[in-house]
């Protein structure tokens, strides 16, 4: 008897794959269901289905649907065995009306189509409600690509136990959750809710009429011993989107209000040659993204060296709008003396509260470039002016000549006289023995120090390339010509050779431009090593010795 069991097991277990579903139905668990709330739609195949699953694309122009799951069932009863799968999903609608589900086909199988009722919620009571939603915009009237901030507050006056929320929707248009969401409490007709708060970044991208569907919650709360499910869902808000005005020219920036400030370091209007001058512009604006912020262009200035530096851009939601704010340096490098004027920068902006075209603009600025005062300078020499010469020359007077008759001395008067000259000779050498001993100790203690001094600079250089420190390796070069030459780093690269000059101009542009250059310091160091060999031909070099 178990024999003849198990032979029909198996004969019924192969022939499993070759099976066809009979029967395709279809079904939701609750009918009528309000706005907002999630039903379950069941779709249930009997036999056995391989790989098959039904379409439910079409579901989603109407509601919100959640993940298919699927699952299966084979039973034996008094050797009959049957078999089963099923589909079942989440699914909700935003609107209220009388909608259709549509038939299902699976295996040749069809499914009867559903009359679904939506009910709309009381709005009246909204607030007496144990979860209720609040949304917002601002502003309500946009441009196209203008963002505003949408406002979800989920109210929740019971204890819950799971939940979901649902994102808002709006057709063509991009919205974008900002940041985390907040939670705190607050106090609505004497009652205390828990409130859920979300910020979203909505920016429509074409113009018209158009409408916000609201997030929609679904969870279960606890009261007493009991599970109790909930929905809630919020208010659609209609959105009126603006076009670009055919007559606006330039980068479209649509905000309420945008202000260009810039900063210098330093702020003087007086500067030295090559002493570089840092311009940061901060541009702030109200209702765009930090993406829509426009690079600022700096006009190029003959005399002056123009390095693009950081750019940093940032967004923030305040008092419910949208703040962006864009942050950019440059390093200005003045080349030669003079007095220059650097141009006024202005920025086109479309004022979308009073709907015309605005400038946000930076006034020119006059700097005084002056030589550097340890440049060695060639000096001019000026003919004294000769004097007047007069055909007329005034007579010297002729003073009186005194003739004075020496008397005649004795022998011991000489040699009074001798002795003393002798022990005068001897003081003035003695004096000027002890004279030269101090001065060749004073220049050996300063030679020394010098020394000591340019070493040290040297070994900072160096130790700089070593490092392959762009940024020392450049402060400790300019630092050791200056001490070890008496001339500044301008007068120096003039004097050297077409390949280090370029490998210097690399260094600076790598130290003041956003985009770094490649420098090998390495291989500059050794050039500039060889270089001062030959210059110094027959001397030894100090920085070839310390590396």
């Amino acid at each position: 008897m178990v024999m003849r069991y198990a032979i029909c097991f198996l004969i019924f277990a192969l022939a499993l794959p070759v099976w066809a579903i009979d029967k395709l139905t279809a079904s939701v668990d609750k009918n009528p269901v309000l706005v907002g709330e999630y039903f379950t739609l069941t779709i249930e195949a009997n036999g056995k289905v391989s790989g098959q699953m039904p379409d439910t694309s079409t579901l989603a122009q109407s509601f919100v649907t959640g993940p298919v799951s699927t699952s299966s069932r084979t039973q034996i009863i008094n050797g009959s065995m049957s078999s089963a799968t099923t589909w079942q999903m989440q699914v909700m609608s935003r609107r209220a009306g009388d909608f259709t589900i549509p038939a299902f086909s699976v295996a040749g199988e069809q499914s009867e189509p559903i009359a679904l009722k939506v009910v709309a919620r009381d709005q009246d009571a909204s607030e007496q409600k144990d979860i209720f939603i609040k949304v917002s915009l601002e502003p309500q009237a946009l441009y196209v690509q203008q963002a505003a901030l949408y406002t979800m507050k989920l109210y929740i006056g019971k204890d819950l136990i799971e939940a979901q929320l649902s994102e808002p929707v709006m057709k063509d248009a991009t919205l974008t959750a900002m940041g985390q969401q907040e939670e705190n409490y607050e106090i609505v007709d004497g009652r205390r809710y828990r409130v859920i708060t979300r910020n979203y970044l909505v920016q429509p991208q074409k113009s018209g009429s158009f409408t916000i569907d609201p997030p929609v919650f679904n969870g279960q709360v606890r009261e007493g011993y009991r599970r109790m499910a909930m929905s809630a869902i919020g208010e659609s808000l209609a959105v009126e989107v603006n076009p670009i005005p055919d007559d606006y020219r330039g980068d479209w920036l649509p905000s309420e209000l945008v202000n260009l400030a810039e900063e210098w370091q330093p702020d003087e209007n007086k500067v030295v040659v090559g002493s570089p001058i840092t311009r940061t512009f901060t541009l702030t604006a109200l209702g765009i993204t930090k993406e829509q912020m426009p690079d600022i262009d700096v006009p190029s200035v003959e005399g002056f060296r123009i390095y693009p530096d950081e750019t940093d851009r940032n967004q923030m939601a305040r008092d419910g709008r949208v703040i962006s704010q864009l942050v950019a340096s440059y390093a200005l490098l003045p080349q030669k003396p003079g007095i220059y004027t650097l141009p006024e920068i202005k920025l086109p902006w479309f004022n979308t509260v009073i709907n015309r075209v605005q400038y946000a603009t930076l006034p020119a600025r006059t700097i005084e470039v002056v030589a550097d005062p340890n440049q060695p300078q060639v000096p001019t020499h000026v003919a004294p002016p000769q004097a007047e010469r007069n055909d007329v020359h005034p007579q010297t007077p002729i003073e009186p000549q005194i003739v004075y008759k020496e008397s005649e001395k004795s022998l011991a008067d000489w040699a009074i006289a001798a002795l003393g000259y002798i022990l005068w000779v001897a003081t003035l050498f003695v004096w000027r023995l002890k004279s030269r001993k101090q001065q060749t100790t004073s220049v050996v203690s300063d030679e020394t120090s010098n020394k000591t001094n340019l070493d040290t600079l040297a070994r900072d250089l160096a130790a700089a390339a070593k490092q392959d420190d762009a940024n020392l390796f450049y402060k400790s070069l300019r630092q050791y010509i200056e001490t070890t030459q008496q001339r500044t780093m301008k007068t120096w690269l003039a004097e050297q050779n077409t390949e280090i000059r370029d490998e210097i101009a690399k260094l600076q542009a790598s130290l003041y431009s956003a985009n770094k250059a490649d420098v090998d310091i390495l291989s500059l160091y050794k050039k500039i090593i060889s270089a001062e060999k030959r210059e110094k031909s027959g001397t030894q070099n100090r920085l070839e010795k310390l590396y």
